[in-house]
């Protein structure tokens, strides 16, 4: 099928849209791609460019240096994770990526505690804690927003979700795709679904982000500069009992002639609180659409899931 063709996901504007229109639009587009685009969400760009300059950095770093930090002894939760380390579920080949990561800070004494480690911050980087302290509370901040027009989309309260999300599992990811050769096959990151509620992706100027649409075409999913794409994790989908579809997505490599540069990105994805219990809402449940599968925690799930990519043993 020729490109013309295909669908195009919506760009969406959180600021020039009613609440009630954007709920419609947002929730539509999740419910038919699995992905939204989303922009004037009124995150900070010179915040945003700061943190792709500084990740740009600690990933110049000498490879001894960025293994101080290795993620492997909290289950890959905070800190560093090496190149070809994790792998697409079922897939057969290690992802060309690596990454960092930046949770959630609880007080001392949460009873949460046990489920999200302390993040650890790089010492060569001053501003690396401040600045992407400040993203993540950003990038929470706008979840939180978006996922109040999926509760009204769903017909929940407005605020719906502000419980189940509150002290959540979130995690912000910072992504080095390095260059690759010219004669590179063609996948930076296999095809997956995400564990998450939804993911924030602030986009990469060297594209590659495909999604797989109801009829198995690869769309690309390419959001405007400062845009966000966002799509549905496996913990929504089996919340609404698959009324919200997690999409397939992958990370292609460019043109051969684009291969020799490095690609940036900076996802968030979006989690419940370790304790909530994911069941089927029940205005997603009908003779037509019987629960699919049986309540679980959220931390229960994650872990189930972790193993299966590699990050925990």
């Amino acid at each position: 099928m020729s490109q013309s063709v295909l669908e195009q996901v919506p760009l969406l504007s959180m600021a020039g849209m009613s609440k009630a229109d954007f709920s419609t639009a947002f929730g539509g587009s999740f419910q038919r791609f699995g992905f939204a685009m989303v922009k004037d969400h009124g995150m900070d760009q010179a915040l945003i460019d700061k943190g792709w300059a500084l990740a740009r950095q600690f990933f110049a770093l000498p490879e001894d240096v960025k293994r101080r930090y290795d993620a492997r002894y909290n289950g890959g939760q905070r800190g560093y994770t090496a190149f070809g380390v994790e792998i697409a579920k079922g897939a057969s080949e290690n992802d060309l990526k690596e990454f960092w990561h930046v949770g959630r800070d609880l007080p001392e004494g949460d009873p949460l505690a046990d489920s999200m480690p302390p993040n650890v911050w790089p010492d060569e980087l001053p501003e690396f804690r401040a600045t992407f302290a400040m993203l993540y509370r950003e990038f929470d901040r706008v979840g939180a927003e978006l996922l109040s027009a999926i509760a009204l989309y769903l017909g929940l309260p407005e605020r719906w979700f502000d419980g189940p999300i509150e002290n959540g599992n979130s995690i912000l990811r910072l992504l080095h795709y390095p260059p690759v050769s010219p004669e590179a096959p063609g996948i930076r990151a296999g095809a997956h679904e995400d564990i998450n509620l939804i993911t924030l992706l602030l986009g990469a100027e060297e594209g590659g982000l495909q999604l797989r649409d109801r009829n198995g075409n690869w769309l690309p999913v390419v959001p405007p500069q400062g845009a966000l794409a966002i799509n549905v994790g496996d913990m929504l989908q089996r919340l609404t009992n698959y009324r919200l579809p997690s999409t397939s997505h992958r990370v292609v490599n460019p043109p051969p002639e684009r291969r020799g540069f490095s690609r940036y990105s900076m996802p968030f994805f979006l989690h419940l609180r370790p304790d909530f219990l994911i069941d089927a809402l029940p205005q997603c449940v009908d003779a037509e659409h019987p629960r699919r599968d049986p309540p679980i925690t959220a931390h229960d799930y994650l872990t189930e899931r972790l193993r299966e990519i590699g990050l925990i043993k």
